[in-house]
């Protein structure tokens, strides 16, 4: 990339890079991505290809959206290193966070979404997108009159979490949250039947569930993350016994949110001393 980009925009000049990282990789939360947009952010910015948003006595800054697609497209060229022939999702999620909708190739950002709290659960059980992709496949190809109709009810469930999605910014009513939990619990059920659920996923939304919270796999399934939805008003004292729980099994998790911003451009000042003292000691 950095010769690519040096190419194409002029010399990037002599860096030290220096990457530091929450996420678990291989677990399918998109940690190639993640890489993969900053690494193209501070490159491009390096050589002056976009500019850097960061003005005097700000903490925080984005690029416009022109430079975002730009950020963009060479963080999928990253992805394609790494994966071969990704989706592209992974990049643009990390470009322009919140919230988007794939289908068919095309892939759109949703306006309006809420920031959601969850559970991020690793059940610390590797897994293969590529072989079950491939099982998947199998099965639709052996049992075309089951399977279709499973895929098109998780299309239907896709939507029917978009117009939730996009309705609770305007109507941040508590009734949404239900609706969400039960198509939690459908989509997992689903995923099931089309063959990338896994024991350590089935034990995972049990151990939740027994908290009265509703869970279900993230990325290519068969193993690998879970995700639990946390309503508002959830109990402290139910969640904080749903991690121990978890923590019990084996399994890490961290409460984080959803619908977070992309890449952003980030003072030292707003660095926590966490991020700090581990960028200074590497």
């Amino acid at each position: 990339m950095c010769l690519a980009i040096s190419a194409k925009y002029g010399d990037v000049p002599s860096v030290d890079i220096l990457v530091w990282s929450e996420l678990p990789t291989g677990a399918g939360l998109g940690s190639s991505a993640a890489y993969a947009v900053c690494l193209a952010a501070a490159l491009l910015t390096a050589c002056g290809a976009i500019s850097c948003p960061l003005k005097e006595g700000e903490s925080t800054a984005r690029w416009t959206e022109e430079e975002l697609t730009l950020i963009n497209s060479w963080a999928f060229q990253g992805e394609r290193v790494i994966h071969g022939n990704p989706s592209g999702v992974d990049n643009a999620v990390g470009t322009w966070g919140g919230a988007l909708r794939y289908q068919s190739g095309k892939i759109t950002p949703l306006k309006r979404v809420p920031t959601l709290r969850i559970l991020l659960t690793n059940t610390k059980v590797p897994r293969s997108t590529k072989v079950l992709v491939a099982c998947v496949k199998e099965k639709i190809l052996k049992f075309p009159a089951i399977m279709n109709p499973v895929l098109d009810s998780i299309d239907a469930i896709s939507q029917e979490c978009q117009s939730v999605l996009e309705a609770m910014p305007a109507n941040p009513s508590p009734e949404y949250y239900p609706v969400l939990e039960e198509l939690f619990d459908i989509n997992q059920h689903h995923l099931n039947v089309i063959g990338v659920g896994h024991p350590s996923l089935d034990r995972l939304c049990r151990v939740t569930a027994s908290h009265g919270l509703h869970s279900k796999l993230t990325g290519a399934g068969g193993g690998g993350c879970g995700i639990t939805l946390l309503r508002p008003d959830a109990s402290p004292l139910a969640v904080e016994a749903a991690k121990r729980d978890l923590c019990a099994c084996g399994f890490e998790c961290w409460e984080t949110n959803i619908g977070a911003p992309g890449v952003t451009l980030h003072s030292s000042s707003s660095l926590n001393a966490e991020v700090l003292h581990v960028l200074s000691e590497s």
